[in-house]
């Protein structure tokens, strides 16, 4: 079975680390290979070495970097994914931020999106409450580095096993079932999807094309994957894309990254505020 050369390695190691953050050491090089070897078979190349010539010694980088970083990205998600958070924003956050606003419009950010899950379990979350009686209305932004799960994410088609984890009386709101029984696939209904869009963003870029003032952001089992400045430099940006009041929500296995970020105060071991 072809393999990289270890130079090509370490490029695409030194690549990845210096443009997306993650970093790729040599226990994690069988995998790598593994997922980069649909794309030596899409460009109808031999071998993996052809692949890493193709990238590094023809010049051919720039057309097939978001190829090569879709294939590096772990995309795992979940819908209802550490149910606790999405209790705390019901029970506390959203009553904190609308208290004494009048009817504000909330605006909420899914920072490492993936295929959407979040994104719209957040929606499912806020239309709920607003079908309850509060008082506010919203406006959802996912975003990600891989153009391949954001295309997924816009379409809103996810599989029956993956629908599994929402909450049956939301499944029933908020999921139109395939007319075709036998597809098993359910979709989010358009209310919930006019409200969330999508767009690709580099977390490692200096700089986010996303709105000042957003309510609450949510950075949850990404982080993990950077070094512990890369997650202070990423923290720090996305905080100050927080309106005074607003949160900030990481996975429960990255509690202690925002400890020590200025301008945010922890709320609890995973929720912090500006």
């Amino acid at each position: 079975m072809s393999q990289l050369s270890d130079r090509h390695f370490r490029s695409v190691v030194e690549l990845i680390q210096s443009q997306v953050g993650i970093q790729l050491p040599p226990a994690k090089r069988t995998m790598l290979e593994g997922r980069l070897r649909k794309r030596m078979r899409a460009l109808d190349l031999d071998s993996l070495d052809a692949y890493g010539r193709h990238l590094f010694d023809e010049g051919r980088l720039a057309e097939e970097y978001v190829h090569l970083v879709d294939c590096v990205t772990t995309n795992k998600t979940d819908f209802f994914r550490e149910p606790a958070h999405f209790d705390l924003l019901r029970s506390e956050i959203v009553p904190r931020l609308i208290a004494g606003r009048g009817r504000p419009l909330l605006k909420l950010w899914s920072a490492a999106a993936s295929t959407g899950a979040e994104a719209y379990t957040l929606a499912m979350v806020l239309q709920d409450m607003i079908a309850a009686g509060a008082g506010f209305s919203y406006a959802i932004l996912g975003t990600d580095i891989s153009t391949e799960v954001l295309r997924v994410a816009a379409d809103a088609i996810y599989p029956d096993e993956m629908l599994a984890a929402v909450p049956p009386d939301l499944r029933r709101r908020y999921v139109m079932r395939a007319r075709d029984p036998g597809r098993k696939q359910g979709r989010i209904v358009p209310e919930l999807r006019a409200r969330t869009r999508f767009q690709r963003l580099n977390l490692m870029d200096a700089r986010y094309p996303v709105d000042h003032g957003v309510d609450v952001i949510f950075c949850r089992n990404v982080l993990i994957y950077f070094d512990k400045p890369t997650q202070k430099a990423v923290l720090g940006r996305l905080a100050a894309h927080l309106r005074p009041g607003g949160f900030l929500v990481v996975g429960h296995s990255e509690s202690m990254a925002g400890t020590g970020v200025p301008g945010l105060t922890p709320v609890s071991s995973t929720v912090f505020r500006r």
